[in-house]
């Protein structure tokens, strides 16, 4: 087959503005096993915003490249969402990539990879994605970088000039990236380089050997310790696990490391695939995380199902239920020196 006909059919993200998953999760809730538990993490999202918590929402595994960005970028506007923590693939790779006119296709999980490959076509389970379009994006944020001064940045101020950047040529309408610049959603990305955004600034470094931009990943620490502190009560939304929900669990413990007493994070939610029998990370308990002094388990919930199935319901379950609060924009923050 051609490169044109394998790239032929786009991913279309799902617009939960277009339906309430009310009455679906309302009757999965008086049924059992992870019907029920989705229900349940539902009503701990709504106790959260109704509680006026910060939410920190926690993005891993490949998520906008499967549809799931548009749910994302909507919670945003609404101001359901007040910090991100994601992988840089969720945020480079596939929304800054989507928000600079690129798109992510339906493949087929059997493809011939070897066919794929000489055709620069990258495949990501069932879907595709032009290799060519993914090197533009890396030139892109080499662009970014060549335009900063050179010195040390947190993920989240990089990732505020790519929202601006998106802003300023008007692209990305829809990307979660352009949304938070506007909204003042501060984006994490802890493993920043492990992403095109990596490619992109190695590229910049190599051709600015004496001053170029480097990323700070322990201010991302800092910063999102910053924001506990300031919020006070706080909540996670997790969706897989890995870096960002550890990232995110760990701001407690790093605000009493530096003296200052807060509370656990009182609301919690995860959905994850992983299992806890083999010790790792993504799929161990909100309830192990406790004995961490990291998450209050009476009010979390885990959800043992894949992300693209439960999100969407979950969200907009919670999108057309949700009370008015005041956007908090967190990024503002980071326009004053950090007290020490």
């Amino acid at each position: 087959m051609e490169k044109k006909e394998l790239l032929s059919t786009p991913v279309v993200p799902i617009d939960i503005k277009a339906f309430d998953a009310g009455p679906i999760l309302e009757a999965m809730g008086k049924t059992a096993f992870q019907a029920r538990n989705l229900y349940r993490a539902a009503e701990i999202y709504l106790k959260m915003l109704e509680d006026d918590a910060a939410v920190i929402l926690t993005l891993a595994g490949s998520l906008v490249s499967a549809g799931q960005g548009l749910i994302i970028h909507d919670l945003i506007r609404k101001g359901l969402v007040d910090a991100i923590v994601a992988t840089g693939a969720n945020i480079v790779d596939q929304d800054f990539f989507e928000a600079l006119g690129h798109r992510h296709y339906q493949g087929d999980p059997k493809a011939d990879d070897e066919t794929l490959r000489r055709l620069w076509i990258d495949r990501i389970y069932d879907t595709y994605i032009d290799e060519e379009e993914l090197r533009h994006t890396d030139y892109t944020i080499a662009e970014i970088a060549n335009s900063l001064e050179p010195r040390p940045y947190s993920s989240r101020e990089f990732i505020w000039h790519m929202g601006r950047y998106l802003a300023e040529r008007g692209l990305g309408e829809k990307s979660i990236v352009r949304a938070a610049y506007e909204e003042g959603v501060p984006i994490f990305v802890p493993a920043f380089s492990d992403s095109s955004a990596g490619f992109g600034l190695v590229y910049h470094q190599v051709k600015n050997p004496k001053a170029h931009v480097t990323i700070d990943s322990v201010a991302d620490f800092r910063e999102l310790t910053e924001i506990k502190l300031k919020a006070g009560t706080t909540g996670l939304v997790m969706l897989g696990g890995g870096v960002p929900k550890n990232f995110a669990q760990d701001i407690v413990v790093a605000a009493e490391v530096l003296g200052h007493p807060v509370e656990m994070h009182k609301y919690a939610i995860q959905i994850t695939v992983a299992d806890e029998r083999d010790g790792g990370l993504s799929g161990s308990t909100l309830s192990e995380a406790q004995s961490w002094g990291k998450v209050d388990a009476a009010l979390s919930q885990m959800v043992f199902a894949e992300a693209t199935l439960a999100f969407p319901l979950l969200a907009s379950y919670v999108y057309h239920r949700a009370p008015m609060r005041a956007k908090r924009r967190y990024t503002d923050l980071f326009t004053q020196e950090v007290p020490a």
